[in-house]
């Protein structure tokens, strides 16, 4: 059935920076007959109900990552390139295929593969045909042009790999060995390893919250809560709260959803806000989802089609992880749609007993209620940890996005260490895949900065009026995005 609710729940914190009559009880109005001019007085409650439960969406990255400090206007990073060759290729004549992409779709210069005369290959089409071939001709340094003379003519001749010189097919080759003649002389080549550079940059995160000194003395009937144990009935006290609790907020939403500006952008040209402080690479840095778009996987996931569908589509998922020699162990933090469709498709993987429901199974007896959410599951050779992501749900977040076109589902993290080199220490160090690197110094902290200026309280300025400003600068850095999944 359809779910209706109020428009009067749509409530969102006020823009304006300063004490509302709306929290306090007017003496003189009579409207509705509840005014103060009746003959009787109202029963106030003075706590504030709290119908939201906790509000706040942080906490995801302190769940999968860490925190470091960084003292550059940038962080690079080294990951390691695949051990083994495989290329994509293309008949160019009889017996004479060119190299055009490495496996995962990266063009290869001419000359800069890794195919060396004497190599033995498994050559496949797209026609599913395969056959396994010599390399007797390395054009190497000219072309990516290698010569191959199958092992079983017969077989060759019989299958298909594609028209020569029509390029219709697209080829898959893979090393798998070599073989030489006695006596024969060294290698004409050596394979180095191929360096990969990543680098991020931080961004400088600012807030304000601003009271004038009038407002921060003025009581009001409603008793609220701040932090560190202030409370009392001064709306302010609250309102700071709200706004530090919301900057920290957006100090995790700024490192998932972020993204660079591309040479099409006209954020450079931008007065208000940027300046020049926009860094080494220009405006913006690279958020969790821009990693993922662009280094990892995304993936239609469980969609909760049928529990045969949504099992065919996560073994999807497991293949793409086999390709990459991902990490045993997994977290998916999805929205509540895509928990329950995960939900329904484990479900349907028990076999039911007598009565409806196999006693046992996903610790249920019949003395309990029948438990049909799931927090752990293994299948094939990974370990899933689920967990409900509020940023997804929340309807003043991710959850008013729900319905869009490629919304955001869920994500996969691998739950475990890479070993990475530190420019900056010299050294390899085990650090999470996913972390958070904060400026820092051994004089200045700029991971979450808070000052008071103004007259209020303690007087630092002129200024009838508290001001209390946030900073942060920071950015995520996202190593092996290859081992990550964003569903959409």
């Amino acid at each position: 059935m359809a779910i209706t609710s109020p428009s009067t729940m749509g409530m969102a914190a006020s823009p304006v920076r300063s004490t509302l009559t709306s929290n306090y009880i007017d003496f003189t109005s009579d409207a509705g007959n509840n005014g103060w001019q009746q003959q009787f007085l109202p029963d106030l409650m003075e706590k504030e109900a709290e119908v939201y439960g906790n509000r706040s969406i942080s906490g995801f990255l302190a769940q999968v990552g860490a925190e470091e400090a960084m003292s550059s206007d940038q962080v690079v990073w080294s990951e390691q390139g695949r051990l083994h060759l495989a290329y994509t290729a293309k008949w160019v004549s009889s017996g004479v295929i060119e190299i055009e992409n490495d496996i995962d779709g990266n063009d290869v210069a001419a000359g800069e593969h890794g195919v060396r005369l004497g190599d033995t290959i498994i050559v496949t089409s797209n026609k599913n045909y395969t056959v396994k071939c010599y390399v007797s001709v390395n054009n190497a340094g000219t072309s990516n042009q290698l010569t191959v003379l199958p092992y079983d003519q017969d077989a060759l001749d019989a299958g298909s790999l594609g028209t020569p010189g029509t390029g219709t097919e697209t080829l898959r080759v893979l090393v798998y060995g070599s073989e030489r003649a006695k006596g024969s002389s060294k290698r004409d080549s050596a394979n180095k390893p191929s360096f990969k550079s990543l680098a991020n940059k931080p961004i400088i995160l600012r807030d304000l919250y601003h009271i004038n000194g009038s407002d921060a003395s003025q009581i009001g009937w409603v008793e609220v809560s701040g932090e560190e144990g202030q409370n009392g009935y001064y709306w302010y006290i609250k309102a700071e709260a709200e706004t530090r609790t919301r900057f920290a907020d957006y100090l995790e939403m700024a490192m998932v959803e972020a993204e660079r500006a591309d040479a099409a952008s006209t954020i450079d040209d931008a007065t208000g806000g940027l300046g020049d402080g926009s860094g080494p690479g220009g405006p913006g840095t690279e958020g969790l989802f821009s990693a993922i778009e662009a280094r990892g996987h995304v993936s239609t996931g469980v969609t909760g089609v049928n529990a045969a569908t949504d099992l065919a589509e996560f073994d999807a998922m497991l293949a793409k992880f086999d390709e990459n020699g991902a990490i045993e162990e997994n977290m998916m933090f999805v929205n509540r749609a895509t928990a329950l469709a995960i939900d329904d498709m484990l479900a349907s993987m028990n076999s039911y007993g007598a009565g409806g429901t196999s006693y046992g199974v996903f610790n249920n007896d019949e003395d309990m209620a029948l438990n049909l959410g799931f927090s752990g599951f293994r299948r094939g050779s990974y370990d899933f940890y689920k967990s409900d992501w509020k940023y997804l749900n929340d309807k003043g977040t991710r959850g008013a996005l729900n319905d869009t076109v490629n919304a955001i589902r869920g994500t996969v993290v691998p739950a475990g260490v890479s070993s990475v080199y530190d420019q900056q220490l010299g050294k390899n160090l085990k650090r999470p895949f996913l972390h958070v690197r904060y400026r820092a110094s051994n004089t200045e902290s700029r991971k979450m900065k808070t000052w008071i200026t103004g007259s209020v309280g303690a007087v630092t300025s002129d200024l009838d009026a508290m001001e209390v400003h946030f900073l942060s600068e920071r950015c995520l850095v996202v190593q092996g995005a290859n081992n990550f999944m964003l569903l959409k």
